[in-house]
């Protein structure tokens, strides 16, 4: 009923919506004689704000057709390197003979699509092998598919390493920090050939009771009934995964943006005003950021659930107590971090993070206890938030030279030569 309510709002405004663009187009065209009438612009930002505040904002795309290789312009082209239910593996693939890390970026199931990491694929293009997870909106995915859980999704990570073969290195954006940490800790365990040479994990929670923030405190101080009563729906009838239940992209933007309201509609009223002022430098970059920020997609409600109990609310990983069910034999396996001994590790925060809190994502050094000291690496980056460590100038500048750094140091392959890094400071325990 949620969804179908959110839809019926949604559709009920498509007159006044199409009023807006209208006007909008009538006010801002240089033919119409209407565009310069007293007040035009100031109708027209208004128009432009209510159209863009009352829109579905679709999947983005990652538009990156080249890449600055030495100075000269390299064509990019994206190709499928594998498609599962639940998840298409993209490759960016250069037109260059370079011989460079290959590198799986691990995109959060978290209401976002994958190209939120634009950035981040953009500037490891010129020095990297690219490849990353687009996860799929549940509402697209048949119900015949089966369920996703989290432990498809750890299923999905060891796929796609053991499908790109050694010497994969593995990045871990936010969320799959914890399903990453997961089946690096298994493939380990379970002396896989194509375990990742190294896993960086940036900004997720491995253990959240290090650290509160209003994630971890809606998470503890709510039970799971709670979540499956209030943010989980079915999918309704008209789209592809009807029956499905899953937790709504809108649900999720709501409450991204009810942590930041403040901040949230102060941009858009200074979007209002750059609209009226013809600032239209300052007008496109509120455009791109939110055309980004506002498409969301479903993600489905088992894998939520079960996100929400284990890592949030039992801390069974930090515990040594997480098992995973692997979904083609149905034989738990428990998850011993203390057994990677071959993949190094790098971890990355962000110092005013308020999703993932500073030493969420370091502890995951005080659970690899045999891993040498020679392959442990951390950096918190000063100045930036969540979004920050893996967008920005802070990232391109900053944290990406750290992180190629980071991997070309544990890994012993003779790559193509490429500029110098930053080589990243060394975690130490004491």
């Amino acid at each position: 009923m949620l969804y179908h309510l959110y839809d019926a709002w949604h559709t009920a405004l498509a007159p006044a919506r199409l009023m807006a663009e209208a006007t909008k187009a009538t006010l801002t065209n240089p033919l119409s004689p209407w565009a310069y009438s007293p007040g035009a612009r100031t109708i027209a930002a208004g128009a432009e704000l209510f159209e863009r505040t009352t829109r579905k904002f679709g999947k983005p795309e990652f538009g990156l057709p080249t890449t600055t290789i030495d100075g000269k312009k390299i064509k990019v082209v994206e190709q499928i390197a594998m498609e599962k239910p639940f998840c298409t593996l993209t490759h960016f693939k250069r037109n260059t003979d370079r011989k460079d890390p290959k590198v799986l970026i691990v995109a959060p199931m978290s209401g976002h699509f994958a190209t939120l990491l634009r950035g981040t694929v953009e500037a490891l293009l010129p020095c990297h092998d690219v490849y990353i997870t687009e996860w799929i909106d549940a509402r697209l995915v048949p119900l015949a598919e089966g369920r996703f859980n989290l432990d498809d999704y750890v299923a999905y990570v060891m796929e796609f390493c053991q499908k790109l073969g050694e010497n994969i290195h593995v990045i871990a954006v936010c969320q799959p920090a914890v399903p990453v940490f997961i089946a690096t800790s298994l493939m380990n365990a379970m002396e896989d050939k194509y375990a990742p040479k190294s896993m960086t994990l940036m900004g997720g929670p491995i253990d959240p009771r290090v650290s509160k923030t209003a994630v971890t405190e809606l998470a503890e101080e709510r039970p799971i009934s709670w979540f499956e009563q209030s943010v989980v729906t079915s999918v309704p009838f008209y789209y592809p995964g009807a029956g499905r239940q899953v937790y709504p992209g809108f649900l999720q933007l709501s409450g991204f943006m009810s942590m930041n309201l403040d901040r949230h509609v102060g941009s858009h009223l200074k979007f209002y005003q750059y609209l009226v002022q013809g600032d239209g430098e300052d007008a496109q970059r509120h455009r791109i950021f939110y055309d980004e920020y506002l498409a969301v997609m479903d993600m489905t409600a088992e894998f939520y659930l079960q996100t929400v109990e284990m890592v949030f609310q039992k801390h069974l990983l930090p515990q040594g107590l997480m098992k995973w069910k692997d979904p083609k034999t149905g034989k738990l396996h428990a998850v011993d971090p203390s057994k990677i001994t071959k993949t190094a590790l790098l971890t990355i925060e962000g110092e005013l993070d308020d999703i993932s809190a500073t030493g969420q994502t370091t502890a995951a050094h005080g659970l690899c206890t045999k891993l040498s000291d020679n392959k442990q690496f951390h950096h918190t980056q000063k100045g930036v938030g969540h979004y920050g460590i893996f967008n920005g100038s802070k990232w391109r500048e900053q944290i990406m030279p750290r992180v190629a750094s980071f991997m070309r140091t544990v890994d012993k392959t003779k790559y193509s030569p490429t500029q110098s890094y930053t080589s990243p400071k060394m975690w130490k325990s004491k």
